[in-house]
């Protein structure tokens, strides 16, 4: 048998919190910071159509592994409907399906948001990433199906009303997994009789990043001006975030260097004192601050399930 082959890039790993342009889509987005930081991996947390701006968290490297994590996070949108018409892709980028020459006023629309909040049932948009027997629904929305999409349950944990004009209403909305702004601006529309689809929209937060860690595109495609390329990923490699903020959320232990190898070669550690948390279906560990396991903890002991390498 002939050797592995060697995987191509560097085995950097961190999340990078990427402000994504207009006009821009998430995967060529990840292809770009793949190649600009000569990584090895890289994956993103939660798509942003080409028409939206804002955060798309980019995990390179290790970070992948903890992709899942950021995935079911809480998500801020800022979103601006415009009233009237009602169009294919719920967005700018769709045709007039259904038009109206009504609109509403600011009180009727505050009147209605109550509604939009709490767990909720919502169809995704025809041109959406759902799978429909195995096909994603845009591909069978571009070829002229009109699908039969089913609701889902999703979470609005809060939707508020910026300010609006007679054509226009800007909200922001703090959701859960799952949830389609462009839905929300349809059946808003509809339920106020005057039709309405997604003119603007810009994610703000993925929890749990904050805006102020965002790094624009251009500020990153700027350091290829760096002649050194030892030079250039060093200044590219600034803006990373360690791994192991993306779980947060996640009960932690911190563990010995000994422990740490232990973990690493898939072998669990036994927890000792008063402290050592009792049961957690999952958990992660650090030495030195570095992440080395995601696992669980039962019976005095902490078991890996996904490993990380030491940097």
């Amino acid at each position: 048998m002939g050797k592995p082959r060697k995987p191509k890039g560097r085995p950097v790993s961190g999340w990078l919190i990427l402000d994504k342009p207009l006009d821009f889509g998430s995967t060529e987005a990840v292809s770009k910071i793949k190649w600009l930081f000569k990584a090895q991996k890289a994956g993103h947390a939660g798509t942003l159509d080409p028409l939206a701006s804002g955060m798309l968290p980019i995990a390179l490297g290790d970070a992948t592994k903890t992709v899942p994590y950021v995935m079911d996070g809480r998500k801020i949108y800022e979103f601006t409907v415009a009233w009237g018409e009602e169009r294919t892709t719920d967005d700018l980028e769709g045709e007039a399906v259904k038009t109206s020459d009504r609109r509403p006023g600011e009180e009727e629309i505050r009147a209605l948001l109550p509604r939009y909040t709490g767990v909720i049932s919502q169809i995704p948009p025809q041109f959406s990433a759902i799978k429909i027997d195995g096909e994603r629904a845009y591909d069978l929305a571009r070829e002229g199906e009109t699908l039969d999409i089913p609701a889902r349950e999703v979470e609005v944990f809060r939707l508020t009303l910026l300010g609006c004009t007679p054509n226009l209403a800007h909200f922001e909305i703090e959701c859960g997994k799952g949830t389609y702004v462009r839905s929300m601006a349809r059946d808003l529309g509809r339920d106020l009789g005057c039709y309405g689809h997604i003119a603007s929209l810009r994610r703000s937060f993925v929890a749990p990043f904050a805006e102020e860690r965002m790094v624009p595109l251009s500020a990153l495609t700027a350091l290829e001006k760096i002649e050194d390329e030892a030079d250039r990923l060093a200044a590219l490699d600034a803006h990373l975030i360690d791994t192991g903020e993306a779980l947060s959320s996640l009960p932690h232990i911190a563990v010995s260097e000994d422990q740490a190898h232990r973990l690493r070669m898939g072998n669990p550690i036994i927890l000792r004192g008063r402290d050592a948390p009792l049961a957690e279906p999952e958990a992660y560990a650090t030495a030195r601050g570095k992440l080395v396991a995601i696992g669980e903890i039962g019976e005095g002991e902490f078991r890996p399930k996904r490993v990380f390498n030491a940097e």
